[in-house]
């Protein structure tokens, strides 16, 4: 009659647990990360500018892919973290050089955003 297949009832709740496991993470990061939260600060002002200086649809896609790499890219530093304090909460030098290389990452990715950001930004002035 109306029975659906269990494999498909299965795979379904499946996606629905990871959608509901990545929006947790994010909100979890959002609420216990600094760096997070002023990431996200800086995309909805940037977002505004974007309102305001009127881009155009490629700059627009320029700017949500600069906004979401440096969001997901931040919510990986934070999992590296997380994963190397589950091993070690030592003084360890393979720890420190772990977390210093994907908060290195992250620095880069953020300055090069600045840098691309200023470039759209500022032909809008000029």
């Amino acid at each position: 009659m109306g029975s659906q297949d269990p494999h498909k009832q299965n795979e379904w709740r499946r996606l629905k647990m990871s959608f509901s496991n990545a929006f947790t993470g994010i909100i979890k990061t959002f609420i216990s990360e600094r760096n997070f939260r002023i990431h996200c600060g800086a995309a909805i002002l940037v977002i505004a500018c974007g309102f305001f200086f009127r881009l155009t649809l490629i700059e627009w896609t320029v700017i949500l892919i600069l906004i979401g790499g440096m969001l997901a890219l931040e919510l990986m530093n934070t999992a590296v973290e997380h994963t190397v304090d589950l091993f070690t909460k030592e003084n360890h030098p393979l720890a420190k050089a772990a977390k210093d290389a994907a908060a290195g990452a992250v620095c880069v990715f953020a300055a090069v955003s600045c840098m691309i950001g200023l470039l759209i930004f500022l032909s809008k002035l000029f």
